[in-house]
């Protein structure tokens, strides 16, 4: 989704002579913009960021999402947090009731701290996955040198918010999948339309 997204913001730079920077969360995000000759900036230069158009895993129906399916969840959260406005982009599938119905929730945890993070899941009757690695043996490491625990809850989240709280209490957690009162629209693709739901 995103690679159609960079494609067309490229056409429009170049048409247009719109005079538009990208901040991408993601290594893959980096090499998308260096292959559509995007402009790229950081946020030491532009703190403050107008748009972020992003895909997500899950959207409940308050427009809560659940990311970080890439990996990059934590860049993904900070770089959503500098922005005036969230645009998420999606196919129909990925609409649900709550979050948890399909995917299991990501978060970033310090490998320090990875068995007592597990231990304290587990209390809290939450089923840790470690993200293994493709291509090589042993998790998978995120650009900022942690591991990714892929969490399955016992039944999906009526309240997501509260969810997040608890999890980022638990020392090493260094941040969610979870992403919460964030989003101001979600454009939301089918076979033969799209349609955009909007944050009440």
């Amino acid at each position: 989704t995103i690679t159609f997204f960079a494609e067309g913001l490229s056409k429009l730079i170049t048409e247009r002579q719109a005079h538009i920077s990208i901040i991408p969360s993601s290594y893959q995000a980096h090499m998308l913009a260096i292959k559509y000759g995007l402009p790229m900036t950081n946020l030491d230069i532009n703190p403050i960021i107008d748009i972020t158009v992003d895909g997500a895993d899950e959207v409940d129906k308050d427009l809560n999402l659940t990311k970080g399916g890439g990996g990059a969840l934590l860049q993904e959260k900070i770089v959503a947090s500098a922005s005036k406005n969230l645009v998420i982009i999606v196919d129909e599938s990925k609409l649900v009731e709550a979050l948890a119905t399909n995917f299991l929730i990501p978060i970033e945890v310090l490998p320090f701290s990875i068995g007592m993070v597990r231990r304290k899941l587990l209390d809290m009757g939450i089923t840790p996955i470690l993200r293994e690695a493709e291509r090589k043996m042993g998790p998978l490491v995120t650009d900022n040198g942690n591991f990714i625990f892929d969490l399955k809850f016992p039944e999906p989240i009526s309240d997501p918010a509260s969810i997040d709280i608890q999890l980022k209490m638990i020392p090493g957690i260094i941040e969610t999948g979870l992403f919460v009162n964030m989003t101001d629209e979600v454009h939301v693709g089918t076979n033969d339309r799209s349609y955009i739901i909007k944050k009440k």
